[in-house]
């Protein structure tokens, strides 16, 4: 049964990661708080499913002429070694704590897109 119902979870993020949604916003929580996988298990899963989404991604952005290369540099490395630091730092933090900090993110985040949506529509 828990096959059928991770197959049902990774379908249930993976539509909104494919419409470009942000998947991890909606695979995370599904992962966590209905199948029960651990924190640290649910972020691995969606960055580790994120590597092979994203070359085709980069091939076909590339192809339609929507990638712009200059300046890259500055943003590359500055995000890779955040990255690494971050994936440092979420190592050393107990689960729970990454749990609260993804969930201060969500609820962040919505606020944020509820306040966009009335900005874009007054103005």
């Amino acid at each position: 049964m828990s096959f059928y119902l991770y197959l049902l979870l990774g379908f249930l993020g993976g539509v909104p990661a494919g419409m470009g949604m942000g998947g991890g916003t909606v695979t995370i929580p599904l992962l966590t708080l209905v199948g029960g996988v651990g924190q640290k298990i649910a972020q691995s899963a969606n960055l580790f499913a994120f590597l092979p989404m994203s070359a085709p991604a980069l091939k076909i952005h590339s192809e339609n002429g929507l990638l712009k290369t200059e300046g890259i540099w500055w943003i590359i490395l500055p995000a890779f070694l955040i990255g690494a630091a971050g994936a440092f730092f979420a190592a050393a933090l107990p689960a729970r704590t990454l749990g609260k900090l993804f969930g201060a993110f969500l609820i962040g985040l919505s606020a944020l897109t509820f306040y966009q949506s009335f900005s874009t529509q007054n103005g």
